[in-house]
């Protein structure tokens, strides 16, 4: 078959499949993306567990440790990805609603531009100065050498990273979110068994684990990239005129998809410095075993945060679509529907980690080691904040979608920095250890209080709900 015709035949097949984000019930439609952006997520959060799995077992906690130095660097970039995804795909869903096509195509392509270009000049310099990058993220002498390994085969990656955070929002809002929950798995599935490959036969240790993760990633990277070239039903890449007075708008354009997706890069710079700020206070109380148990409480953040992820984009095309369109009854009954998914999932959660900490520690680490059992009395206490955890991802993915940038970006500070550094600080001077546990469930805790009274004080001038 000639690939015109293949292509058509795709397109046809793909506007039978077509997402009507307009009429069709909201919880159907809600399912219909939760499902699979759930399914997906986890198995991309499944990538960084199977990592430190593997290196547990393989290297020890010392590995763990020398991973999660790592990752505070890794998020921020991973929010930058976050944030151009997020801010084009609300943009290209009211373009859409309002019919036009090439507006939103335009959108999606310079996201795509942008975050490859901020991504290479900091990785040439992790690249070029390894061992200064991992002093600054604050690894020991005894951790330095396993923290250039992973910084060094993990970074080239990193442009295809930023691949999958943008195109996998433009995916589902081009209405194949089973697409984008394949390039997750099948990704996840690379990782697994090169892992294994790089880790044990061949007994690589952290730059093992390192290495099958850019692999994995790049794999995945292609592939969404692929569907946006020839695949596409509505948003394909579209060329960018190279004027003078086009380039003003576009970098007009990429400011206003930040400035909305600005509280997404928020949300993972908040992951990075609760694992930066975390370790270094683990270090200061209890050493390289401190920052290995709270290692692995970071290996599982990931599943609580994409679940809450998966709640905010799951409702974000329908958000932003009935938005765009005035309807503003579908856009409360969809914040409804997420709400209570949210908190639902955050109580499944909480429970499961508060009841078995030494099978998920055992997971990772013999359950006598002392970096083990530093971990499992400190799970109950953690988990305490992860109902809190979702609900805040989900108020602030509500209005990010309706192009509230303002509340949103003051709630992901709340969460990301004014809470929770004074909370790290503070409660292990009262509380001791598990203080340090304790600093997130406080600081999400204090910022759904400030979410919900925030919407219940404008509750009757916004009657959204």
């Amino acid at each position: 078959m000639a690939f015109p015709e293949r292509r058509k035949m795709n397109m046809r097949m793909m506007e039978r499949d077509a997402i009507d984000l307009g009429t069709a019930d909201i919880r159907i439609l809600f399912r219909k993306f939760f499902v699979p952006t759930l399914l997906g997520m986890l198995s991309m959060s499944a990538v960084t567990a199977i990592d430190g799995i593997f290196v547990g077992h393989g290297v020890g906690s010392d590995g763990i440790a020398a991973v999660n130095i790592c990752i505070p660097l890794l998020m921020i970039f991973t929010g930058i990805g976050l944030m151009a995804g997020v801010g084009s795909s609300v943009v290209a869903s009211i373009h859409l609603a309002r019919g036009k096509v090439k507006a939103a195509r335009l959108n999606v392509t310079l996201a795509l531009l942008f975050v490859t270009v901020v991504t290479l000049v900091p990785s040439v310099f992790v690249m070029s100065f390894p061992r200064h990058t991992a002093y600054l993220l604050g690894a020991s002498e005894h951790l330095l050498p396993m923290v250039r390994d992973y910084l060094v085969w993990f970074v080239p990656s990193l442009t295809f990273q930023m691949w999958i955070a943008v195109s996998l929002f433009v995916i589902r809002l081009d209405g194949a979110p089973k697409f984008a929950m394949w390039c997750s798995i099948v990704s996840a599935l690379i990782n697994v068994v090169l892992d294994w490959l790089f880790i044990f036969p061949l007994g690589w240790g952290v730059m093992g684990a390192a290495l099958a993760t850019s692999i994995s990633i790049v794999t995945g990277g292609v592939m969404a990239l692929s569907y946006l070239l020839f695949f596409a039903r509505h948003l394909r890449l579209h060329p960018v005129k190279r004027s003078r007075k086009s380039l003003r708008l576009s970098l007009r354009n990429i400011g206003y998809q930040c400035r909305i997706g600005s509280s997404a890069l928020l949300g993972e710079a908040t992951l990075a410095t609760l694992m930066f700020v975390g370790n270094q206070v683990f270090m200061r109380y209890l050493g390289d075993d401190g920052v290995g148990a709270f290692g692995i409480g970071c290996y599982y953040i990931p599943f609580v945060f994409m679940v809450g992820n998966a709640v905010a984009q799951s409702a974000q095309p329908i958000l932003s679509y009935n938005f765009g369109n005035g309807n503003l009854k579908r856009v409360a009954r969809t914040g409804k529907v997420a709400l209570i998914t949210a908190m639902g999932c955050g109580v499944t959660v909480m429970a499961v980690f508060a009841g078995a900490p030494d099978l998920l520690v055992g997971l990772f680490l013999d359950p006598d080691t002392v970096a083990a059992r530093i971990a499992i009395a400190g799970f109950p206490y953690f988990a305490t904040g992860f109902v809190f955890f979702i609900t805040n991802l989900a108020c602030i993915g509500y209005y990010q979608s309706l192009e509230q940038v303002r509340p949103a970006t003051v709630f992901a500070l709340l969460r990301g920095f004014v809470l929770l550094i004074p909370s790290f600080i503070l409660l292990p001077v009262g509380l001791g250890v598990p203080g340090i546990w304790l600093a997130m469930p406080l600081s999400e805790m204090l910022t759904t209080v400030v979410i919900f009274s925030f919407y219940f004080s404008r509750r009757i001038k916004l009657k959204r709900w």
